[in-house]
């Protein structure tokens, strides 16, 4: 059978993995949204569903300040002796932390702080022993270090180590350990998480070393891909399956073109096999590649990929699908299954000190359309194309100081920000259906009054791609409301459609 990649679209970076029976449970990096740290779950490893989120509460998520480049980085999931365990970085509150439960679907426990230096934690359990790694570095340079801890309360028990420098690639990151064999297997990735991306590993008789790096590494890169729309292939996983297949998931990135080197759906999850030579060295993907199409002898033919292309409010929810920046303000929102009600506040989308009234969902595809109907009730209120707090397209509805509205079209890029009343609304008009409109290159916006559709123009969506914003994230497509007097007003958004347009075969 055939199936494609991304097998998770949408900016859900940094995957990790591990399978309870014949369950598979994956977790990724979430940055400044709440709640943190997305978590689905699939049987057959191409399928996959959201069931949540792993840091549901402040008191386990503060994200005060964080921005893109802040807050939630690479978690790493992990099951041993019936309860899991998700260990990761808050790199603008507090550093590395794991929780855990023994209901995957139910609440996790308070961070367990674990200080060492460095980023991308992972866990690895052996005879009674709990191993902590990051990376970091020492007197030598980069290197990944390693020690053992309490499980109770995460304070070291030995003393921290250097236990692999990498291959000499930059950017030496998300180690992961497995003991396969009768060798243990040290996996990471070098060369930043851009186009230079890869996978490489090395293996030993003990979780400490000494590794002997794969003669063959990288073991998985796209960057020799030119031309080719998936890119940009890092920071990995491996899984077996229950006939003992063993898999990895790991991040990429789709380009907007072939030819143009700029992405907007953030860095997304990938599936390739993963096949054990008689020597027990690994190889990964097809010719140490992965492929939009992948093929495979696996997965039986009777199992099909699906992937879900309309989203409502219906069929949605808040803290599911939809997610805050930073940690929201819950007065300022009434949220149901019919409308979204949003409390405008005198924060605006371009702050970074606090959370403004905002509410986005993932854009998961380079072509989609969404529509929304906003009540004119507000100062103004609208829909956003967010990347980053300097770096968003909006289309919203403004309040004049005669009371009157104005539909306005809003980029914001960089320092430079340009707005324009486009279109004024007839007086008595009680709502307006804001359209907003995705293709590869251009985002497209329109406004609907009394069933009349205005085209606003459109916009090029190279200039809020990660490339030009420099972050880590993926475009969020936002709903927001804002009241610069503070006085208060609500803001209703009804009948919320977004589809997306699956890529052709």
């Amino acid at each position: 059978m055939q199936y494609r990649n991304p097998v998770i679209s949408g900016f859900y970076p940094d995957p990790s993995i591990c399978r309870v029976g014949n369950t598979f449970y994956l977790v990724c990096s979430s940055f400044q949204f709440f709640p943190g740290v997305p978590l689905f779950e699939s049987r057959d490893l191409i399928n996959w569903t959201q069931t949540g989120h792993v840091l549901t509460r402040d008191s386990q998520l503060p994200l005060k300040g964080a921005d893109s480049v802040g807050g939630i980085y690479a978690p790493t999931i992990r099951h041993h002796d019936g309860r899991f365990y998700m260990v990761t970085t808050n790199v603008t509150g507090g550093g590395h932390f794991y929780v855990w439960t023994d209901d995957i679907h139910g609440e996790w426990s308070e961070p367990v702080w674990v200080h060492q230096e460095g980023i991308d934690p992972s866990l690895f359990f052996e005879e009674g022993r709990m191993y902590f790694m990051s990376n970091g570095s020492d007197a030598q340079g980069s290197c990944f270090l390693q020690c053992e801890i309490e499980p109770e309360t995460g304070k070291p028990l030995t003393e921290t180590r250097c236990i692999w420098r990498g291959t000499g690639g930059r950017f030496l990151e998300s180690p992961h350990l497995y003991h396969i064999g009768k060798y243990y297997y040290l996996m990471a990735s070098e060369g930043g998480t851009e186009y230079g991306h890869m996978v490489v590993y090395a293996r030993g008789t003990s979780p400490y070393g000494p590794f002997e790096a794969y003669a063959g590494n990288p073991v998985l890169t796209n960057r020799n891909c030119g031309g080719y729309l998936l890119q940009g292939c890092g920071h990995a996983d491996l899984v077996d399956d229950p006939e003992g297949n063993w898999w990895m998931v790991h991040l990429g990135f789709r380009q907007i073109h072939p030819w143009m080197m700029f992405h907007t759906t953030g860095r997304e999850v990938s599936l390739v096999p993963v096949q054990f030579g008689a020597d027990g060295w690994f190889t990964a993907g097809e010719n140490g590649t992965a492929r939009l199409v992948m093929q495979t002898g696996r997965i039986p033919d009777t199992v099909k990929q699906t992937q879900r292309t309309r989203f409502t409010f219906a069929d949605t929810l808040p803290g599911r699908e939809w997610v805050w920046l930073q940690n929201p303000h819950r007065a300022h929102y009434r949220l149901s299954a019919e409308r979204f009600s949003l409390q405008g506040t005198p924060v605006p989308l371009s702050s970074g000190a606090d959370s403004p009234t905002w509410i986005g969902i993932r854009q998961k595809e380079t072509a989609f359309s969404l529509s929304v109907t906003v009540s004119l009730s507000g100062e103004e209120a609208g829909v956003t194309a967010y990347m980053t707090r300097t770096q968003h397209y909006d289309l919203c509805i403004r309040k004049t100081a005669s009371g009157e509205y104005n539909v306005l079209r809003r980029a914001q890029l960089g320092t430079i920000v340009h707005e324009e009343p486009v279109l004024a609304v007839p007086a008595g008009t009680e709502s307006v259906t804001l359209h907003l409109d995705g293709e590869p290159l251009v985002y497209k916006f329109a406004a609907e009054i009394a069933g009349i559709r205005h085209d606003l123009g459109a916009l090029e969506s190279k200039y809020i791609s990660t490339e030009t914003a420099g972050n880590f994230t993926g475009v969020m497509l936002g709903l927001f409301a804002v009241s610069a007097s503070g006085s208060g007003e609500w803001t209703d958004f009804s009948d919320f459609t977004l589809v997306n347009e699956l890529p052709a075969d």
